[in-house]
């Protein structure tokens, strides 16, 4: 069975993150985001991709900052 694959990178604002993936394809590296708000249930941390208004801004910077991330790094070739 194949190991499972994990994030090359996380940038966490408060309770908003972004998780940046690696996707080989033909053409290089692809790198794929997830952005997700972290809440508390009882004593168990889960996570939704749902937001309310007073998470927006802190979604836009997560974005920002994957966005640069990922810009910063070189374009591999397989």
């Amino acid at each position: 069975m194949a190991e499972s694959q994990k994030p090359i990178h996380e940038i966490r604002f408060g309770r908003i993150k972004a998780t940046i993936w690696a996707n080989e394809s033909h053409d290089g590296i692809r790198h794929n985001v997830q952005i997700r708000r972290l809440y508390k249930d009882g004593d168990d941390w889960k996570s939704t991709d749902s937001f309310d208004r007073d998470d927006l801004l802190l979604v836009a910077k997560v974005a920002d900052q994957a966005h640069t991330w990922i810009h910063e790094r070189p374009r591999e070739k397989s």
